[in-house]
């Protein structure tokens, strides 16, 4: 019980008998913690996307590199960036057409994972390659020619039920390859690096027809020069700028956050028209409590700033409520859906709770400022 006595009157009146505050911390709260969640998403998004992606990112993917043309590729790269750093991985399509001997056509229901939806790029490594960690079982010797294993992404294993010791027969070109699994992999996709769910150990399976996936790391500022370079070398070498991808995800997060904002404005416009509601429904209650109070000697600034006092209240409520709700449904859509930081722009989301507490203040003060022209015979003698 606060001492001031128009803070009292403020902390009473939101927990007085035929008081809305539970409905309005509902319906508004929804709605102020969507928009803190949109922040905080976006925020986070934002900065991977703008920062830390392009620099980690490479400049270039090359696809259809032969084996044969790598002198050329890398003469025609280092022509106009000196001393790029340039990963080179064999690649070929392979499917996963059994697990631990049973033939996934015939699982009943099927697996529902991406990696069995079609053909998938694979590859083989002798040494671990960079932003992969293996987790679980071991990775083979850097002279490894026995039968052929394999390492998966911790993802497709945990989807599929997966572990070390389990095999995978894989159709390659129309050969089926049985495969242990030796080791599992936490892999770091948020690099936009050259990543593979499914490694081969070396031996049996270099004999399978394959080309190179290859990546340029280097300063940006010379991407036309670079990919023109190669195509007056290797007309037949595809270059994918990273730029492009990273632009296309961003308008896609920007599409989303789209879709977010307008389902959080409709929710608020719900919540305040509950708001208006139920201020308009507490009118002849609070021009009651006006006149009470007047007769007590309360002056109309002291009234009208106990009504303020309550609705601030109720505002700062409702901040709490969507700053825990939103910061923690940005948290997980950030951190665990697309396993990246999370980094939020906090004081975007300070601002946003701002505009939410100005929005619910100014609409319960300017609801409430009929009850100070209440006259005592209009409120007293109909009762």
């Amino acid at each position: 019980r606060p001492r001031r006595p128009l803070l009292r009157l403020a902390l009473t009146n939101l927990h007085r008998p035929g008081a809305q505050t539970d409905r309005l911390v509902v319906a508004l709260g929804l709605g102020f913690s969507l928009f803190v969640a949109l922040v905080t998403i976006n925020s986070s998004l934002g900065s991977e996307m703008r920062d830390a992606a392009p620099a980690k990112a490479p400049r270039f993917f090359a696809v259809d590199l032969q084996p044969e043309d790598v002198p050329a590729f890398r003469a025609a790269v280092d022509r106009v960036i000196p001393h790029a750093r340039i990963e080179l991985a064999p690649s070929f399509r392979g499917a996963i057409v059994a697990i631990n001997g049973r033939r996934v056509d015939r699982m009943n229901p099927p697996p529902d994972s991406w990696l069995l939806k079609s053909d998938r790029t694979m590859t083989w490594s002798a040494a671990l390659p960079p932003r992969n960690r293996v987790i679980a079982g071991y990775w083979w010797p850097p002279a490894y020619s026995g039968p052929p294993l394999i390492s998966i992404g911790q993802d497709a294993a945990d989807t599929l039920g997966l572990k070390t010791g389990d095999s995978l027969t894989l159709s390659v070109l129309g050969v089926d390859v049985p495969a242990r699994i030796a080791a599992i992999r936490a892999i770091d996709w948020s690099a936009l690096g050259m990543n593979f769910a499914i490694i081969f150990s070396p031996g049996y399976i270099e004999e399978a027809p394959h080309g190179l996936l290859a990546t340029i790391y280097g300063p940006g500022g010379r991407d036309g020069a670079l990919a023109a370079s190669v195509a007056r070398v290797l007309p037949s070498v595809t270059m994918i700028r990273t730029g492009d991808i990273i632009s296309q995800l961003s308008e896609l997060i920007g599409r989303i956050a789209d879709a977010i904002r307008a389902a959080a404005a409709v929710t608020v416009a719900a919540g305040t028209a509950v708001l208006i509601g139920a201020v308009a429904a507490s009118g002849r209650a609070r021009r009651y409590d006006a006149v009470i109070l007047k007769l007590l000697g309360a002056s109309r600034r002291q009234v009208l700033g106990a009504q303020a006092i309550e609705y601030l209240l109720l505002a700062l409520l409702l901040a709490l409520v969507a700053l825990a709700i939103g910061a923690a449904a940005g948290w997980f859509v950030t951190a665990r859906v697309f396993a990246l930081p999370f980094p939020p722009d906090w004081v975007a989301v300070a601002a946003t709770l701002a505009g939410a507490g100005a929005v619910t203040l100014s609409i319960g003060v300017l609801g409430s400022l009929s009850a100070l022209t209440a006259k005592a015979a209009d409120v007293m003698l109909p009762l």
